[in-house]
C-alpha cells in the first residue's frame, strides 16, 4: 500500500497495467489520444508487482488492471474510465496533465 501511495503522489496520471492486457493497452491509447502521457507501471515486469496487485485488490478494485489514478485519486478500471469519458467527466480531470505537443 505504501508503494501505491508513493507512486500516485509522484505521478499525476498513473496506470497499473500488465504488458499482456488488451484492456490496459486500450486505456493507454485513449489517454495518448487525449494528449496525456500517463506513467504506466507494468505489474508483470516489476519485482514487487504481485504485492502491488494484491494491495490494489485490497483497495476494493474488482480487477487489479488496468487501475487508473488521476491526481492521486482512484478513478478505477476500464469500465469506470470509459464511463467517465463517455459522460464527459474524464477530460476535465486530465486537463492539468495534457501535453498539447503530443500527436
Amino acid at each position: 500500500m505504501e508503494r501505491i501511495s508513493k507512486l500516485k503522489s509522484e505521478h499525476g496520471v498513473l496506470i497499473f497495467s500488465k504488458s499482456t492486457c488488451c484492456l490496459c493497452y486500450a486505456v493507454q491509447i485513449l489517454f495518448q489520444e487525449l494528449k496525456v502521457r500517463p506513467w504506466v507501471y507494468e505489474l508483470d515486469r516489476e519485482p514487487d508487482g504481485k504485492e502491488i496487485e494484491k494491495a490494489l485488490v485490497m483497495l476494493g478494485c474488482s480487477s487489479p488492471v488496468p487501475m487508473v489514478f488521476i491526481g492521486g485519486q482512484l478513478i478505477g478500471s476500464t469500465n469506470e474510465v470509459m464511463s467517465h469519458h463517455l459522460g464527459g467527466n474524464l477530460v476535465p480531470h486530465l486537463m492539468p496533465y495534457q501535453h498539447p505537443s503530443l500527436a
